[in-house]
């Protein structure tokens, strides 16, 4: 029986749809980090389209540049010829992001998606070093097309493929073998004559593991990496699609730790209004590419490129937008941590997990961390769950949402957390 509010998806949509399933609800409008339905009821938005929403729904700032880009009959598809748009996004984007962090990088626009970001950055890895074997990381996600699934450690994800997945190997993350097992030394020691390891093209990896449960690296491990990739003559990738574009709580998610990577992947919120855009930022030294080597019908979004300035422009050209960002940091931290420590009254393994406004709780089990996000959702908050097995609620709050609203998920969430793990019923039990 099909329920009438989603006949037409229901029948007519393919079944790989997912994020539907958990989240029922047909969207009307959205502004900020508040979503209404077709029926008027309203859900703070924890989910942020996967990250790609770091300024919130309909960004006002950015809203206003890009009516008056199409106002104008600015040109909206032109593959990679040159435009103002393009023009104005680079300018701004070397004087206001990379200059002022001393990096040196070209920019290529690649497909739309980062999954081709991840692609393209492993072709040029590839033809630079002239092998092509990639390390890639436990748990990490790099995208669905093939290459960058083949750096995909997710079970289920892999299996869509239905062809074999080769040219990667995988090495352990850090504290993936346990918190005291250094896992640079165990890859080291791979990679030396008779491991058995092929020499790599390139070290592919992601600071914090956005579907992979929120792991970290730690600055120190970050740097050993980087020297590691320069003794075996690999180039160092660092995938920011996720954690990118401030989720971290700056702009890039390795600041501060004093690597240079030799490419950066780049998407998700580097439109700043959820239009599709990616880019790969690479070292002047490897830009080797031949004239349409890698190329898309797509690359190169001008409306993209429009509301990208503007995001960089509004919120990235002074430092007060970091300084409020790092309060809201501090303020979330606190509650998760405490709401971690109460649940482990009830689930001992759960802990706090992520950085920045990329961050959860690990509650050991996917039916937990289900009935949680579905919990909230009943109650008006939409949060995903991540993790190879699904045992993580996760968090994306917008980087521009009210402290008031964040606060009022906040509370949302904690009240599922109650109701699924009976924490009142458990509390009275041990009081009587």
């Amino acid at each position: 029986m099909l329920d009438q509010k989603f006949s037409i998806f229901e029948f007519y949509e393919s079944k790989v749809r997912s994020y539907c399933r958990d989240f029922p609800v047909k969207i009307h409008r959205a502004k900020g980090s508040v979503i209404h339905s077709v029926e008027n009821y309203s859900y703070i938005d924890f989910f942020s389209g996967a990250g790609a929403l770091n300024y919130g729904h309909n960004c006002e700032p950015l809203k206003k540049k890009l009516m008056a880009y199409l106002d104008d009959d600015g040109v909206t598809h032109s593959l990679d010829f040159y435009t103002e748009a393009k023009e104005d996004f680079i300018k701004t984007f070397q004087e206001k992001i990379l200059i002022p962090r001393n990096m040196r990088y070209k920019v290529q626009f690649t497909g739309p998606t980062g999954t081709n970001a991840v692609e393209a950055a492993l072709k040029l890895a590839r033809k630079v070093t002239k092998r092509t074997n990639v390390i890639a990381f436990s748990n990490a996600f790099h995208g669905m097309s093939l290459g960058s699934l083949a750096a995909t450690s997710n079970p289920k994800k892999r299996q869509g493929a239905g062809v074999s997945l080769g040219g990667v190997t995988f090495m352990p993350y850090e504290r993936y073998l346990g918190e005291h097992y250094d896992s640079l030394d165990f890859i080291d020691q791979m990679l030396k004559p008779g491991g058995g390891i092929e020499a790599p093209a390139a070290f592919l990896i992601e600071t914090i593991q956005g579907e992979g449960g929120l792991r970290c690296v730690s600055a120190n491990w970050l740097q050993r990496l980087q020297a590691l990739a320069r003794e075996h003559g690999a180039l160092l990738i660092i995938d920011d699609i996720q954690s990118g574009c401030g989720r971290s709580g700056r702009f890039f998610s390795f600041e501060e730790m004093d690597v240079a990577p030799d490419i950066i992947c780049l998407s998700k919120s580097l439109s700043g209004y959820g239009l599709p855009f990616s880019m790969n930022l690479i070292n002047p030294d490897f830009d080797i590419w031949e004239p349409g080597e890698h190329n898309g019908t797509f690359r190169g979004n001008n409306l993209a490129f429009v509301t990208a300035k503007a995001a960089v422009e509004e919120f990235w050209s002074e430092p007060v937008f970091e300084q409020a960002l790092h309060q809201k940091i501090g303020y979330l931290h606190v509650r998760l941590e405490a709401l971690a420590e109460r649940t482990r009254l009830l689930v001992p393994e759960a802990h706090f997990l992520g950085r920045g406004f990329m961050c959860g709780i690990s509650v050991g089990s996917e039916d937990i961390a289900s009935k949680i996000s579905q919990a909230a959702f009943s109650a008006g908050l939409i949060v995903e769950t991540c993790g190879v097995h699904g045992q993580v609620v996760k968090l994306l709050p917008a980087l521009t949402i009210e402290l008031d609203i964040l606060a009022q998920g906040l509370d949302i969430l904690e009240t599922a957390f109650d109701q699924v793990l009976g924490f009142y019923s458990y509390c009275e039990e041990k009081t009587a």
